[in-house]
């Protein structure tokens, strides 16, 4: 028998948000698109490449990833870096909310005076990087 949360071979299972981040970042790190098999390589070879296909087949559906064929099937590449996401992440999140005002107001209050200030920067259009 197998503690909660481990698979059959005793292994702690990764919520699928860390399987999604690593599929990503292994994306990123390509110079070119990647294959289902070549994300698997890219992550170790310890994740069966169905599961590698259905998670890029789910960045695919969300946006986070474009593919083209190839071959038989496709490869995949990220729309968006890191950063990119997050902010894509950030807006999904307020969109879902019908009161924006007291979000961005509760999002504000909680930043650090080094945030605050970097967020003021960019709104005066005088700092930061903007990308």
């Amino acid at each position: 028998m197998t503690a909660m949360g481990e698979g059959e071979h005793g292994d702690a299972r990764r919520p699928a948000g860390g399987l999604e981040a690593g599929v990503l970042a292994a994306l990123w790190a390509a110079d070119a698109p990647l294959t289902p098999g070549e994300v698997q390589s890219a992550l170790g070879g310890d994740l069966a490449r169905t599961t590698v296909t259905t998670i890029l087949t789910r960045l695919y559906e969300k946006g986070a990833a474009t593919r083209q064929r190839a071959g038989r099937g496709y490869a995949y590449t990220p729309t968006e870096d890191a950063p990119g996401l997050t902010a894509r992440r950030m807006h999904t999140e307020l969109a879902k909310e019908e009161d924006r005002s007291t979000v961005l107001a509760r999002f504000v209050s909680q930043l650090s005076d080094a945030d605050e200030q970097l967020l003021r920067a960019l709104l005066e259009g005088s700092g930061g990087d903007g990308r």
